[in-house]
């Protein structure tokens, strides 16, 4: 009988990709998916150990499996990825019907170890060596996962993949457990990602994300010299049926002109950047280590607006980091008004065991602090947002069409075509519409007619309507 596989996934991109090869390779054993727990043999949360909030969803999520264990002790049940490389022993202890803990590194070994379960019984466990349980080159080894086997069906939209070309981070920021859980920061071979992004573009993928810790860190050094993400970018742009590149997440010291101006040049490669900031504070960000100071971003962004105009900026913030004060989160207020990002994601500070912030830093701002602090920044931003967005009102833009919005997905009647449909355009901004869901992988024009500080809100423009296309370039 085939088998049926439930996965759950919380976390980054880097998660979502790890997940449709856990998929991938389970399919060739005979899985299928279901969304059901009840239903399924084998039972997998993928997880982040990124803030406090993911972890405690992944526990919850296994303290309703225990009954349901007792039940069936045949089912296999899994915790993957960054908390089960964090915590490894203690999942055991809190879940002790757990069968397997499998690390970022290892995921190729997932099918391996559930037959394992199924034949020997007992627990089992694949992770990577710890930052100081060997040399770089040993540790690098234990953290490989460049397994280019891909499950199309867990992608978000059969047009849209994403492309890992690095793993790890050496950064070392001192709120941030990623380098402990992802191991060292290094690149995939430039013909592993091109060969790769060939194989997307074979299944009619049209846009591409490149995803990594700090992903223009990217470098390789291969025989014929370093390669970087610029020179990476280039060779994939000429990959035919691929539309669009894009490229998440950035680090600030490493936004080079070289990267810009390659973005500025190369059509297919999205003028949106995504760059966290995380405090406008400088002593703020000595505490977290982030190896730049306020003057450095800013004249980061100075080289974004000067080299790509009309590009767009997203930006991550933390609020309440340890001693942080009401001075110091004024700057960050003060430098949000002058950055103008497209869209922040703020986050209140969550201390991680196992990092330099848990172990040195004192978590003294009070969680209602905190949550003011979240509140207010985003309150903000998202003034910001609405304003900024104003400027299109009565333009055109070209939209790459993802296919039904969630609002269309709850209550439109599933067998009509023409329903609301959702996209982003080459600035990433989401656009919702009208339209027939044919028209889902398509780039369209959309003259937009109503702005939110998250949405634009637009009808396609046909050619007998507007013959000469005002194109923003967004």
């Amino acid at each position: 009988m085939t088998k049926k596989l439930y996965i759950e996934t919380v976390g980054c991109q880097m998660n979502m990709l790890d997940s449709e090869m856990v998929v991938a390779s389970l399919r060739k054993k005979g899985y299928e998916l279901t969304d059901a727990v009840s239903e399924a043999d084998t039972i997998l949360f993928n997880t982040c150990s990124v803030r406090e909030h993911a972890e405690h969803k992944t526990y919850s999520a296994l303290g309703r499996l225990r009954e349901h264990k007792k039940a069936h002790p045949g089912k296999v049940i899994g915790v993957l990825g960054c908390m089960a490389q964090k915590d490894q022993k203690l999942i055991f202890e809190k879940a002790p019907y757990v069968d397997i803990v499998v690390g970022p590194g290892q995921l190729q070994q997932v099918p391996d170890l559930i037959e394992k379960v199924e034949s020997e019984r007992g627990q089992h466990t694949a992770l990577s060596l710890g930052r100081k349980s060997g040399s770089v080159d040993q540790i690098k080894r234990s953290h490989e996962t460049f397994d280019p086997l891909r499950d199309p069906t867990m992608r978000p939209t059969p047009f849209q993949a994403y492309l890992r070309i690095q793993i790890g981070c050496d950064k070392f920021c001192t709120y941030c457990i990623v380098p402990m859980t992802r191991g060292p920061e290094q690149g995939r071979s430039p013909e592993e990602i091109i060969d790769e992004a060939n194989v997307l573009a074979a299944q009619g993928c049209k846009e591409i994300t490149l995803v990594g810790q700090t992903v223009n860190s990217y470098q390789y050094k291969g025989e014929s010299g370093t390669v970087r993400l610029s020179g990476l970018l280039q060779q994939l742009h000429e990959i035919e049926g691929i539309e669009r590149l894009k490229f998440v997440t950035n680090y600030p010291k490493d936004m080079t002109l070289d990267l810009l101006e390659t973005i500025r040049d190369y059509p297919k490669i999205s003028k949106y950047i995504h760059v966290p900031l995380q405090s406008g504070s400088d002593e703020v960000l000595r505490r977290m280590k982030r190896g730049y100071t306020v003057d450095d971003y800013r004249r980061m962004m100075d080289r974004i607006r000067e080299t790509i105009p009309g590009s767009s900026v997203s930006s991550d913030f933390i609020v309440g980091f340890c001693g942080e004060t009401e001075e110091e989160f004024g700057e960050t207020i003060s430098l949000l008004r002058e950055c103008r990002f497209k869209n922040s994601f703020i986050f209140k500070y969550s201390e991680r065991p196992g990092t330099k912030g848990a172990e040195h830093l004192e978590d003294d701002v009070p969680d209602e602090v905190k949550k003011r602090r979240n509140n207010e920044l985003l309150s903000i931003q998202n003034q910001i947002s609405e304003e900024d967005n104003q400027v299109f009102l009565g333009q055109n833009v070209e939209v790459l069409v993802e296919g039904p919005s969630k609002w269309a997905k709850q209550n439109s009647d599933q067998d009509s075509q023409v329903l609301q449909l959702t996209g982003r355009t080459n600035c990433d901004r989401i656009v919702v519409f009208d339209g027939n869901r044919r028209l889902a992988g398509q780039i369209l024009p959309v003259g937009i007619y109503e702005v939110t500080p998250f949405t634009l809100l637009g009808t396609v423009v046909t050619e007998h309507r507007v013959p000469a296309l005002t194109n923003l370039g967004v």
